[in-house]
């Protein structure tokens, strides 16, 4: 039996926890995610009550303020008992479910209650393990065990992410998954619909295959009116939550990227914002956009958009006025000035805004950008940014004007010091020069910038502003500035 998690007066606590031991049921703690998280937002169990498992099987799926992240199980054996529902809040430390473990000794049960001291070792809750003075402290063990254990069975869906144990797990997963470079959950699913890895192209570093490759195949082959699994989630999507009628006054719980707006926009109060705007001619960026796409297509990149553009020429006048890819330290009073040029964009997805990262501008073309930026578009539509895709970003634009309007004030998301925002391109008719009568028409975007006035005076950011503006409205003068 699992043990229990209702009051500590309860006397049979005592002895269903004996009975736990003796049995090697034990608890699986949700492991520490990282970037100080504490409580996740339970997605979707792959899982049920009386389901054998084994090692590198998926348990179930949850949600940060961050980032989605799969969990494996670290043992085989049965699950006896899952500890909370689909869309319901877990708390780091604390039980996912109940597994019987099989070849866990009941001496020295390190992953069956016991807390881990300090030199990686653990004390048991089997028959030699001391005994329990109290209920609480036999809770306070199985609430600390295995969270160190489990941290490398957390898989996050990112590139780059490498399991230590992939090779020595080759003759469970197959000769041809050992070539390819592959996490366990991708390597799983892909033979559970009897896909061949060696024959998919991966979008991932090094040809790494993603879990959005295997998802796009098996979309391929499944019917488009194919609900999704993800379906059972008790958190209101965006499509029935903000656009649907709502017949009467509804109370729903703010999970996933809205929780971490919210914890943003509540930190950005406390920012004394300046905003600076102007408009942009965008005629010759949008011939060098147009003559550029066959070459991108050539690439993979299907659309290519100005945004790319954007984000280079932000890159290039961040590196005039560094000041603004900066990150403020107001208890230390300090301002820390980034090298790489970590660009975030505005994403309008299913489940909230999200704000994927484009890492080292500075580095990278316009076109490996716009691959970049394709990669990310693909990964948010699916929900599965990683908490690297999200992270470390120290300057940001909203691409507002794909959705509609022309000005605003963009919000700054401390601790970066600035952001910028373009509005809708309009086509709108302009004085050739300031000397003459004559009329074009023009394509005039609107852009506005927001920054922590603590950090950021207005004369600095009209001159970045202007420097952007050079490079967007000439796009061959940033040739001269790359390097």
């Amino acid at each position: 039996m699992p043990l229990p998690s209702h009051d500590d007066n309860d006397d049979n606590d005592v002895m269903t926890a004996a009975t736990t031991a003796n049995t090697n049921t034990i608890p699986f703690l949700l492991a520490d995610i990282g970037e100080g998280i504490s409580e996740v937002e339970l997605l979707q169990w792959f899982v049920t009550p009386g389901e054998k498992v084994s090692q590198f099987d998926r348990i179930c799926e949850v949600q940060s303020d961050k980032a989605n992240v799969e969990i494996t199980s670290r043992f085989d054996g049965v699950v006896t008992e899952l500890c909370g529902n689909v869309g319901e809040m877990m708390f780091v430390g604390k039980p996912l479910l109940y597994i019987a473990a099989e070849n866990v000794p009941p001496s020295g049960q390190q992953r069956g209650g016991g807390a881990n001291n300090t030199n990686g070792s653990s004390s048991g809750v089997g028959e030699h393990a001391p005994p329990v003075e109290s209920v609480g402290e036999l809770k306070q063990q199985a609430t600390l065990h295995n969270v160190d254990d489990e941290s490398d069975r957390l898989h996050i869906p990112s590139v780059g992410s490498v399991y230590t144990n992939f090779e020595q797990n080759k003759e469970r997963e197959g000769s041809m998954a050992t070539k390819v470079l592959s996490s366990p959950a991708v390597r799983k699913m892909s033979k559970e619909h009897n896909i061949d890895l060696g024959t998919v192209l991966g979008t991932g570093p090094g040809g790494r295959v993603l879990k959005s490759d295997i998802l796009n195949i098996i979309n391929a082959k499944e019917s488009p009116a194919k609900g999704s699994s993800r379906s059972s989630t008790s958190t209101i999507q965006k499509g029935s939550a903000t656009t649907a009628q709502i017949g009467e006054d509804t109370t729903v719980p703010i999970r996933g990227y809205n929780r971490l707006m919210v914890k943003s926009m509540t930190a950005s109060l406390q920012v004394p914002h300046m905003v600076y705007a102007d408009e942009i001619n965008v005629n010759a960026l949008t011939e060098v956009r147009d003559s550029l796409r066959p070459l991108a297509k050539e690439m993979g990149i299907h659309k290519l958009t100005y945004l790319p553009f954007f984000i280079k020429a932000s890159s290039l006048a961040l590196t005039k006025y560094p000041v603004l890819n900066s990150t403020i330290d107001v208890d230390e009073m300090t301002l820390t000035y980034h090298k790489d040029h970590n660009v975030g964009v505005a994403v309008d997805t299913e489940r909230g805004l999200a704000v994927p990262v484009v890492k080292k501008c500075q580095d990278k073309s316009v076109l490996e950008i716009a691959e970049e930026l394709n990669r990310l578009y693909s990964l948010a539509a699916e929900g599965n940014l990683s908490e690297c895709d999200i992270s470390d970003c120290t300057f940001t634009l909203s691409n507002i004007g794909a959705i509609g309007g022309t000005y605003m004030s963009p919000v700054v998301l401390p601790p970066q010091v600035a952001i910028g925002a373009m509005g809708r391109i309009q086509r709108l008719p302009r004085f050739v020069s300031d000397k003459s009568d004559e009329v074009e028409s023009a394509r005039i975007m609107p852009i506005s910038w927001g920054g922590d006035h603590r950090a950021v005076d207005g004369a600095t950011m009209a001159r970045f502003s202007n420097l952007w503006k050079l490079y967007v409205e000439n796009p061959s003068s940033m040739m001269f500035a790359m390097r």
